[in-house]
């Protein structure tokens, strides 16, 4: 599945898919406090910002994953449990990681919770390489949230496949 520009008609589905993924794969690992600013609302807010840097995958009005990029930091990756295991998640990584390389980027970051095992096998293997741990300036509702997160970094040298 190819990704793409997300439309105006992706962003509700996109902050539904985000919120419901976030909420299975993030909350449980992180502090009260920062799952009570983590509303549907919060969600749809931050993708609107994301403009052109935000990517989806699958039909319009019904994305399965997205991704967005800030700077050279892969900044959003999720999947709908349906596109789990399709290789949507390493299209949209792929396409990231060019769209950063094509901005000029030679090198990528991103933060991972400590506690995500599915997303730390998933980014060693699109060859990530862990760097430890930091604390994470997380966007949230009432400013800035620190939390731990291990930090991954990627060399970029894309070529088009």
């Amino acid at each position: 599945m190819t990704p793409r520009s997300a439309l105006p008609e992706d962003i509700k589905p996109t902050a539904q898919l985000w919120y419901d993924a976030w909420h299975e794969t993030q909350a449980p690992h992180v502090p009260d406090t920062l799952i009570e600013q983590r509303t549907l609302a919060s969600f749809e807010s931050r993708l609107i910002k994301m403009g052109d840097l935000l990517r989806v995958a699958g039909p319009v009005g019904a994305p399965i994953g997205m991704c967005a990029i800030r700077g050279c930091e892969l900044h959003q990756l999720f999947v709908a449990p349906a596109g789990r295991g399709t290789g949507v998640a390493a299209a949209l990584l792929s396409d990231a990681e060019h769209r950063m390389t094509i901005a000029g980027e030679t090198s990528a970051f991103l933060d991972c919770l400590i506690e995500n095992e599915p997303a730390k096998r998933f980014y060693t293997r699109n060859g990530w390489v862990e760097q430890g741990v930091e604390v994470a300036h997380l966007d949230a509702q009432n400013g800035p949230f620190e939390l731990p997160c291990l930090i991954f970094r990627k060399s970029l040298n894309y070529s088009s496949p």
